[in-house]
């Protein structure tokens, strides 16, 4: 069986190391350097470049490890706090609020029940138009593009609802027509 040899490391078996770095693969953040610490610790005697040269990993990152291993600060990246823009519901949620009891005033259950859609005659355009009557302010409410996102995401369909369609009407058949399905035809 091959091992891996260091010099203050412990003789650790290849495929051992190749568990450990699949284990720190299937991690992210604090938790994986937690874990690179916790490995550094047990086999290379919490050294960072020796745990670099067994486990291939990034030494500055179990030197971190360590450090909130040490310290238990751990560190936070700016990615949290820069994660992306908010949607507009959770910028505005007294509007929000106001929009969904409009669009819940407008809307009707899908005629076949065959889905939990929500269908609505409540265009984007009108439902801006109702907000700002209601007084919300201009830079409170989205563009017209932005309303009929946020009504989609939201479960209102902008579509005409249909309340029944009329039948067509039929001739009646006539049984001394041939195409007349009445007619029976003689021997």
């Amino acid at each position: 069986m091959p091992f891996a040899i260091e010099s203050t490391a412990l003789l650790l078996p290849v495929s051992q190391i190749e568990d450990l770095r699949l284990a720190s693969s299937m991690l992210s953040g604090e938790e994986r350097r937690a874990f690179q610490a916790a490995m550094a610790l047990k086999y290379c005697e919490g050294n960072a470049r020796q745990a670099e040269r067994v486990f291939g990993w990034g030494r500055e990152t179990v030197q971190l490890g360590l450090h909130e291993h040490r310290t238990g600060i751990l560190c936070v990246g700016a990615q949290a706090a820069f994660g992306g823009k908010r949607l507009w519901e959770e910028q505005h949620p007294e509007v929000a609020h106001a929009l969904w009891a409009l669009a819940d005033s407008h809307s009707q259950q899908d005629p076949t029940f065959r889905t939990s859609l929500q269908y609505t005659r409540l265009t984007a355009a009108e439902a801006l138009k109702q907000l700002r009557a209601r007084g919300f302010p201009e830079d409170h409410l989205p563009s017209p593009s932005t309303m009929a996102e946020v009504l989609n995401r939201n479960g209102y369909r902008l579509r005409k609802v249909i309340k029944a369609k009329p039948q067509k009407n039929f001739p009646k058949p006539m049984p001394f027509l041939p195409t007349s399905p009445t007619r029976m035809d003689s021997p």
